[in-house]
């Protein structure tokens, strides 16, 4: 691209950027605002990767910038690896999507080292069922709140203040189970947002749903034990609890949720893993009558349930259902959920309610296997609940959501017809299904469109054992109306020769 056009795009985008934070009187450093735009430039590849960035002088005399605020930009994001020095040429931009050289390990005799365990090997089975988080790109990855209006500033002064006040003792270890300030806030926040009653020691403070499972599957599941999960699911559920050894019983779903009825006699589970706010990824919503049928099966069987109320804040915000654990009254039920798709997904904390009868083992093995979730992060956590800027959050996040989703689903609509089956939900999400034509592979339309810089999830990876139907998975809410545009474009010219 020459540098001309290149620099009338970073004019533009800058002189954008700079309307919008002077609007929400959110106005970083100029260095880190020229980084941020170009970073986002770059990640949504409008900026594509082997481009020449223009010299810092050039730059910095049409943004009216000094040459070193440039200087300290290129030099942050080459930091952050998004751009790379070339001699000769300046700055270039790095593809994101390149892998890095294999290790060079020497050819060794047979029977060397000793045997993996049979978990490891389970695990390194189970591994491609994880979805990828290398890939820079955001539109249209599942997972993902609107990054862009996440309150950086508010953040960032938080930060600063516990950084200019700290002691030097609270640099030491802290409690594997949480600040006490954070779990007391956390089961105020549960009380009023999902009526959850709960003393504030049964909350242990993790870095998200992830390490909650294997906390839960480690303390409750040996090898061969049973587990009944919704079909589809998380694939990061179903590889978890595969990766234990648990024998799987995935069951099917219909307009009211998992259909317990159908667990074959012979079954006897020791866990069922649910997400009945919102079921993953079909949105739909577990009735209050098969809630209670779900609770008198696991009382019957002697059975623990982990409720996963990811993203609850958005499927319950103008229609709150009461949680399964507030209807047990056997201590049956392990809650969990992450602020990861709430806030960001960098700031790696989550959160688990659990029955007191787990909570020493739970939190034994908490200390053996993570020991904490840094402090700096818990205390602006809890300072960002107290001034009340999380509710303000959630309000931005679900209008926001509520916003592009509407955006996507027209311009899908008038995109995808003939090629993509866009379908119904029951409730408020982050991301939607769109059904493939019969004869489809799911697996390979995701390949193809990441290989575009469109990522997408695959429906058919949700199925226990891969035995579903074909779709895909879409995530709207971290992507702007222009870019969903844009990419909702780029998916037809992608797919319209692939899709016959």
């Amino acid at each position: 691209m020459p540098h001309s056009l290149l620099i009338n795009r970073i004019e533009k985008l800058y002189l954008e950027k700079t309307k919008r934070h002077k609007r929400r009187e959110e106005v970083p450093n100029l260095n880190e605002r020229l980084r941020n735009l170009m970073r986002d430039a770059i990640i949504n590849n409008d900026i594509p990767k082997g481009t020449v960035l223009p010299p810092t002088r050039k730059l910095a005399e049409r943004l009216n910038l000094s040459r070193s605020t440039v200087i300290k930009a290129y030099e942050l994001l080459k930091l952050e690896g998004y751009i790379e020095a070339s001699q000769g040429s300046g700055h270039v931009v790095r593809d994101l999507r390149a892998k890095s050289p294999e290790l060079d390990i020497e050819e060794t005799r047979e029977n060397q080292y000793v045997e993996l365990s049979a978990i490891a090997k389970s695990f390194s089975k189970n591994v491609t069922l994880i979805n990828s988080t290398d890939d820079q790109s955001i539109a249209f990855r599942p997972g993902l709140p609107p990054l862009d209006i996440f309150p950086v500033n508010q953040w960032k002064n938080l930060s600063n203040g516990y950084w200019r006040y700290i002691k030097s003792s609270a640099l030491s270890y802290s409690p594997s189970a949480g600040i006490e300030l954070l779990k007391q806030n956390l089961a105020n926040y549960l009380n009023l947002s999902r009526g959850i009653k709960c003393d504030p020691r049964q909350i242990l403070i993790v870095s998200g749903s992830l390490q909650s499972l294997y906390l839960i599957g480690s303390v409750i599941l040996d090898p061969g034990d049973s587990t009944i999960m919704e079909n589809p699911t998380f694939p990061n559920v179903y590889s978890i609890f595969n990766g234990l050894r648990s024998e799987i019983t995935g069951l099917p779903i219909d307009n009211q949720g998992i259909r317990i009825q159908d667990v074959p006699k012979k079954v006897n589970p020791k866990l069922i893993h649910v997400t009945p706010s919102c079921h993953y990824p079909e949105g739909v919503r577990m009735s209050p009558s098969r809630k209670r049928e779900l609770l008198k099966y696991a009382s019957d069987k002697g059975a623990y349930i982990i409720e996963n109320d990811y993203e609850h804040e958005v499927h319950n915000y103008e229609d709150r259902q009461a949680p399964i654990f507030s209807m047990d009254n056997e201590h049956r039920t392990i809650y969990l959920s992450t602020f990861n798709r709430l806030l960001h997904p960098s700031i790696r904390i989550g959160y688990m309610v659990v029955p007191p009868q787990l909570l020493d083992a739970t939190e034994a093995l908490l200390k053996h296997s993570h020991r904490f979730v840094p402090p700096s992060v818990q205390v602006v956590l809890n300072q960002f609940i107290e001034k009340n800027y999380l509710h303000t959050h959630v309000k931005n996040v679900y209008q926001a959501a509520q916003q592009r989703e509407e955006v996507f689903t027209k311009l899908f609509k008038e995109n995808m017809e003939g090629m993509l089956q866009l379908q119904s939900r029951q409730t408020p999400s982050l991301h939607l299904v769109a059904k493939v034509k019969d004869g489809q592979s799911d697996r390979a339309i995701v390949e193809l469109l990441a290989k575009n810089n469109v990522i997408v999830h695959s429906l058919n990876k949700c199925y226990v054992e891969g035995k579903g139907e074909q779709g895909v998975i879409m995530g709207y809410s971290s992507v702007r109306p222009p870019v969903i545009k844009r990419k909702l474009e780029d998916m037809k010219k992608i797919l319209q020769h692939a899709i016959k």
